[in-house]
């Protein structure tokens, strides 16, 4: 158990959190969350020793284990595994003992490092380390590759595998799905629901919070409140709250008018003095119930395009991937691209990491010239592309103003002030340096860029990686009232399925469409990881044995064939009817708590809702990915 009282935190001058009294119960899924700046990682570093509270108590656990993500990671020849094998201290320290045992010829040293090594389950701890690589996306040979040579992305899931590595009660997490492709988030959080300990985590990805949480911790205006369910429960809860403030705010406001009126009509009479004073002492008394503060939400959009081409772009059996330098052979990274963009047509791209996401997008803007086929561009065509690079090539040291002057010499001053203005960079805002810019102010900045050119395709490489939720929602928004065509990479769902028509994967040098939504894709990786371990095992226990059969052996073998079919066949209609039923009761419950009277009562009954959605949604995901398996077993044996 963990306890705040009366908690609070300063950032310099400013109050950051005060009076935060809350308890975390061991065992809990704990999403924080609020808009930037707000004091969330404030709050880990206090929880990590890293900063002492201004004012209150934290109270840990005696001997608590903590793990978290390392903020660096350093230049080490050390192969990837082994970095993440480190993970686990104790066991780094043991082993490293055992190895200096057996040069030192120390034979009781040895059988006590052994021994050790046992307890702490350390003979399968490389294993352990493969798995938590592998579900991040490094492919087998990689493993083995020495640190220092991983970019910064790859090396930020380096650091996230060994926090997991790293035996835990609690586990803070920042943003862990920033570096990561959807696969890996998929993985990461059914990995995150397996987890025994207490986990903290700060995301603004909000499916991935919706699939892992059990509780929410809103930071507001220096204080916290929590909240019993996931990121959507806390959103429906706070907004019947907000509106039950609001009304009762307005009640006490008409009757404090009320009051004073008569105050003001009679307080002079001698006759009614004693009653003017019996209501100026119920006008101190009222509880001063705040109104609502109207937090409007941000929104900006792109411009209508100047001209709207059917046929955008086309690449024609393209090769794709990266010319070689210095008489080196190119690198190839996709073949045989077919790839055909339309007016109106918004494509969401799936597929791991380094599987040639962002060299399509390369190839689709003009970057990267084919090292085979065609690409074709419609004269008219105007592209907005946003890549991951993008934030990182603003220059320092210049204001929103001067990019936009840069872009647009011949506008006037008052032109690009409007326009910054509709990007949230209004008054002296608009005259200040990035240097002191969040990194969701800078991508703001650098969207505002592209959309003054009136783009009529936008092609976006991870856009929200720096981006709150209150940023994700308006650029969800904007996405959605836009005219031309878009073609977006990114890991949060939430933006792929509002935004998207249709998806392309992008794997093994191939590119193809995908028949399904996001759903559909995150099934098909949960039945496909499941095939492959099925084939890898039947590949280990294979012996090259020839066997002569006879035919009662066959009649045997294709009768118990069928039994087994059969039993299979049962079991999917098993499953289908079950799933039907879980429709049927998940069709009521959204009802209900869609329903103003389930508002206003008990919040215990809108809690139990809650839950019991979440329970049947995870069971229903259970069922579709037994029922995946059991079809495939079905159809290999037809």
């Amino acid at each position: 158990m963990i306890a705040f009282r009366r908690f609070a935190l300063r950032r310099g001058s400013r109050l950051l959190l005060s009076d935060i009294d809350l308890v975390i119960q061991s065992g809990w899924r704990l999403g924080v969350v609020g808009r930037n700046g707000c004091g969330k990682s404030s709050l880990f570093a206090a929880l990590q020793g890293k900063v002492e509270p201004d004012a209150g108590d934290l109270d840990l656990p005696v001997k608590l284990r903590m793990a978290s993500v390392a903020q660096e990671t350093p230049a080490l020849p050390d192969p990837a595994i082994e970095y993440v094998m480190g993970g686990d201290e104790e066991l780094a320290a043991v082993l490293r003992d055992e190895v200096d045992a057996e040069a030192r010829g120390d034979t009781e040293a040895m059988a006590r490092a052994h021994h050790r090594i046992e307890e702490l389950n350390g003979y399968d701890a490389r294993a352990r380390a493969g798995r938590l690589l592998h579900g991040l996306g490094f492919a087998p040979e990689t493993h083995e590759t020495p640190v220092k040579e991983f970019s910064g992305g790859w090396r930020v899931r380096l650091n996230l595998a060994r926090a997991l590595m790293s035996p835990s009660e609690l586990l803070l997490l920042d943003e862990p799905t920033n570096h990561l492709d959807l696969d890996a988030v998929l993985w990461l959080e059914e990995w995150l629901r397996r987890y025994q300990g207490t986990l903290l985590v700060i995301s603004h990805d909000r499916e991935f919070l919706d699939g892992v949480i059990t509780h929410t911790l809103h930071l507001n205006d220096g204080g916290g409140k929590l909240y019993t369910g996931n990121y959507s429960a806390f959103e429906r809860l706070r907004a019947e709250q907000l509106r039950q403030q609001q009304i009762a705010h307005e009640r006490e406001q008409a009757e404090r008018a009320h009051l004073q009126s008569f105050v003001d009509r009679f307080k002079a009479k001698a006759s009614k003095a004693k009653q003017a004073q019996s209501r100026v002492k119920r006008l101190e008394k009222l509880a001063g119930t705040e109104a609502v503060r109207a937090e409007r939400p941000f929104r900006f959009q792109f411009a209508v395009p100047d001209r709207l081409p059917d046929s955008m772009i086309q690449l024609e059996e393209v090769t794709a991937g990266y010319p070689g330098e210095h008489g080196d052979a190119p690198a190839i990274i996709l073949h045989d691209v077919r790839f055909r963009l339309e007016a109106g047509e918004r494509i969401g791209l799936l597929g791991p990491n380094g599987a040639g996401k962002s060299t399509l997008v390369k190839t689709l803007v003009g970057e990267l010239d084919p090292l085979g086929g065609e690409r074709k561009a419609h004269k008219d065509l105007k592209i907005g592309y946003f890549a991951q690079h993008t934030v990182e090539s603003l220059r320092e040291g210049a204001s929103p103003f001067d990019h936009l002057q840069d872009k647009a010499p011949g506008v006037g001053a008052q032109a690009i002030r409007d326009f910054l203005g509709t990007w949230n960079f209004a008054g002296d805002r608009a005259f200040e340096s990035i240097d002191g810019f969040s990194g969701g102010e800078r991508a703001r900045l650098a969207l505002a860029l592209i959309a003054w050119d009136k783009p009529n395709l936008l092609l976006l490489d991870e856009p929200t990686n720096h981006l709150d939720l209150d940023m994700r929602e308006a650029l969800a928004d904007a996405l959605a009232e836009f005219d031309g065509a878009l073609v977006l990479v990114s890991h949060d769902r939430h933006l792929l399925g509002l935004v998207c028509d249709s998806f392309w994967r992008v794997a093994d040098g191939v590119v193809e469409g995908f028949d399904g939504d996001l759903d559909d894709y995150a099934r098909w990786l949960r039945s496909r990881g499941a095939t492959n371990k099925k084939n890898k095992k039947a590949a280990a226990e294979a012996k090259p044995v020839v066997v002569v059969e006879s035919p009662e052996e066959r009649r045997q073998r294709v009768a118990a064939q069928r039994e087994n079919e059969k039993v299979t066949r049962q079991r999917v209609k098993k499953i289908e009817t079950r799933v039907a039923t879980i429709e049927g009761e998940l069709t009521e419950l959204e009802t209900k708590l869609a329903d103003p009277a389930t508002y206003n009562g008990p919040t215990a009954e809108m809690m139990r809702l809650s839950q019991r959605q979440a329970e049947l949604r995870k069971e229903k995901e259970t069922l579709e990915g037994e029922w995946l398996e059991l079809y495939e077993q079905l159809e290999a044996g037809a």
